[in-house]
Formats: C-alpha cells, structure tokens, sequence
C-alpha cells in the first residue's frame, strides 16, 4: 500500500512534461541507435510506467480486422508502385536501392528480412513516429488543428530524417511522402493498425520488388 503513491507520482512524472518526462522521450527516441526496435519497445515500457492506456497510442482495436488489413495492403501496395515509377523517378531517384539491392535473388536473407519489415519497420516505427509522439506532442501542444498540422509536419520530418543515415536522400524523400500518408491514415482512421498494415504492405512490396529484379523496370515504366 505504501508503495502506490509513489508508482501513481512516477506514473504523473513519465506522462508531464518536466525533467522525467523528457529524459524518457530522449531515452525512448535514441533506443534505435543501440539496435533498430529498440525504441518501440521502449515505447511499450513507457506506457506500462506511466500507466497509459495503449489505445491513447493509437493501438486500439479497429472497427473490422478483415477490412482493415485489407485496405492497409492495398494501399501499402499502391502507395510504393507510385512512389518507385512516379514520385522517386520525378525527383531523380536511383532505380536500385543500394541500401538493399543485397536481397535480390538472395532468398537466405528473406526470412529475416520479412519480419524486419513487419515488426520492426511495420509495427515498431508506426508505434514510434506516430503513436508515441502524437501522444507526447499532442500533451504539450493540444489536437487543435494548427497543433494537429504542427504535430504531423514535425513527425514526418523526423521519420524522414531517421531514413538519411541507411538510405541517403533518396530514403530521406521517399519516407517523407509514405511518412505524411502514414500521418493521415493515422489521423483519418483513429487507430495506427492502418497505417501499420499499409506500412508492412509497403516495405513488403519494396522488398518483392528487389529480390524479383523488379525495381530498374518498374522505375522506368512511365517516364523511361
């Protein structure tokens, strides 16, 4: 019983905006530089401690799974066809990704690679970049609509930004399209499993793409 007032002050700590608060934002943002996911599951620790529902992280049960992961796929699916033979190919982009074009035809790596993309990228950066920080940003700014822009700017920017030390520019703007519609999916939908299925379908497809040999030829269908 003595115990329970000093969990309930740590629990109003982690979830302020003083000094605790913000150590754990800055502990929970540098867990990728130790490995990528890391940060997600701090997330989750996060929430524990500080007694926050996982629903105000978006994690909340959708209205239909079925229907759900279907549109999520779809539009996951579509969303990287655009993006690699119309938006890259605009902005000058490689047709082959450096970064990855190790998967191509290399089907020992895609066991490993297939859950990289679905739990850590999928579910671990859509928990990130927009459950955890919508929630801490939206404490400090408010949902009005000039705080809601704000908030989907800013985390965008810095999905983009975290893209630059793997994938160079041409990561850096790809992410800052697919981050923006992730924002949206977010918002418009209530719940993050959207944007989850639409981003596993994403880097699903991106990775189909490489290990086929697929990429130079879909890059040049349209403009050439």
């Amino acid at each position: 019983m003595g115990q329970e007032p000093q969990q309930q002050d740590l629990a109003a700590r982690l979830r302020g905006s003083g000094p605790l608060g913000i150590a754990a934002v800055v502990l929970v943002l540098g867990g990728n530089l130790i490995f990528a996911g890391l940060s997600a599951i701090g997330v989750l620790i996060w929430a524990w401690l500080a007694e926050i529902p996982l629903a105000d992280l978006g994690l909340k049960t959708p209205r239909s799974w079925v229907g759900t992961i279907a549109l999520g796929a779809a539009l996951g699916i579509a969303l990287k066809v655009a993006m690699k033979a119309v938006v890259m190919p605009l902005l000058g982009g490689p047709a082959i990704n450096p970064a990855y074009h190790f998967i191509a035809g290399n089907t020992a790596v895609l066991p490993a690679i297939i859950l990289t993309m679905i739990f850590v990228a999928g579910i671990g950066e859509e928990i990130l970049y927009r459950g955890f920080l919508f929630e801490r940003l939206r404490r400090l700014l408010g949902e009005s609509r000039v705080a809601t822009a704000a908030i989907v700017v800013g985390t965008t920017l810095l999905f983009a930004a975290a893209h630059i030390p793997e994938q160079h520019l041409a990561g850096a703007q790809q992410a800052l399209f697919v981050g923006f519609a992730y924002a949206m999916m977010y918002l418009l939908s209530g719940t993050l499993w959207l944007g989850i299925c639409a981003h596993a379908a994403f880097d699903l497809t991106a990775v189909a793409m490489i290990y086929f040999n697929l990429e130079a030829s879909i890059a040049h269908s349209i403009f050439g």
